[in-house]
């Protein structure tokens, strides 16, 4: 399929998922708040599920990507392997819904021990750190090349042992399932993590709202990708969601902080400065020093880190014989 087919496929795609998204608002919003919402609590939650959907979404598409590079080893063997990895993939997808249960269980049992407050800036300080390693652009090589290196390079191992008659066909499929296990119970568990602070605020239906669009543009991708076999501008929509993922950090950094603040873990120095209601709605700028040092340094990291990966990729291109 040539490139503009592909764009004009793509923007459909993104027409019709804009309009169930609204539509999806619109009733969540009639049935969640009766119609009549409160504007300020109304526009934190879309803000919260906005943030939610693209943190599912981010880690959906490399979960994809990784299962890509494995289907495409296998396109040639026989059709029992790659059913192999679809198979761990489907059971990591049901051991991530095990897994939300847990930890809310598990969250459950701190809030009688410490208060709402303490949980929740407990909560949100792991869902930072995570990210934080998750997006981190000196990490990002090893975290996303490698980890495909590592699981094609494991595949590629046991499809020789496999064909040598070094491997029975159970134990190459147990194998290979797990490699789709893994792949996919990896961003499963990583995203469980990211939206446990989001319910803890908004509850449920935010993150309903907001996996469930996340959910669908990633059903929509992997679709295109594994079942129609269509080349994607998967870099493209890395950056892109990349971009998107630094400003949910450093908004998630804001509401840390203030979170912190509230528990009396650090303390609230205001700065004699009003801000607008809805830049704490929607971006968690507060003024306090605390909260905006927070943020700063946030920023200062998300760009210095980008900046520094471009560098040493410009070397490292550099460097290559012409």
């Amino acid at each position: 399929m040539d490139s503009p087919v592909v764009r004009r496929l793509l923007r459909d795609i993104l027409l019709v998922t804009a309009i169930a998204a609204v539509l999806g608002i619109l009733v969540w919003q009639g049935a969640r708040f009766g119609g009549s919402p409160d504007p300020e609590r109304a526009a934190g939650a879309w803000s919260a599920a906005l943030s939610a959907s693209v943190l599912v979404f981010r880690e959906g598409l490399e979960a994809i990507l990784v299962l890509a590079a494995l289907f495409a080893s296998l396109r040639r063997t026989s059709e029992r392997l790659p059913r192999a990895i679809a198979f761990g993939g489907f059971l990591a997808l049901l051991a991530t819904v095990a897994t939300w249960f847990i930890v809310v269980w598990i969250i459950g049992l701190g809030e009688t021990v410490f208060s709402e407050l303490q949980v929740q800036a407990a909560t949100g300080l792991l869902a930072v750190i995570v990210l934080l390693v998750v997006m981190n652009w000196f990490l990002h090589r090893f975290y996303w090349t490698g980890w495909i290196r590592a699981h094609t390079r494991r595949e590629a191992d046991l499809a020789k042992q496999l064909q040598r008659g070094l491997l029975t066909p159970q134990r190459a499929f147990l194998g290979l399932a797990f490699l789709g296990f893994s792949a996919v119970y990896r961003e499963g568990f990583e995203t469980v993590l990211f939206l446990q602070d989001t319910r803890l605020h908004w509850g449920m239906s935010v993150i309903e709202v907001g996996a469930g669009l996340g959910l669908l543009l990633t059903v929509i991708v992997g679709w295109l990708t594994l079942l129609a076999h269509r080349r994607l501008p998967y870099q493209r929509m890395l950056v892109l969601t990349g971009a998107m993922l630094g400003l949910v950090f450093v908004v998630m950094v804001g509401e840390q902080a203030q979170e912190m603040q509230l528990a009396g873990w650090i303390p609230t120095t205001t700065i004699g400065l009003s801000f607008p209601d809805w830049i704490g709605t929607w971006f968690a700028v507060f003024p306090t020093a605390e909260t905006l040092l927070a943020q700063g340094l946030a920023v200062a990291l998300v760009l210095g880190s980008f900046l520094v990966s471009k560098l040493r990729t410009t070397r490292a291109l550099s460097a290559l014989p012409s």
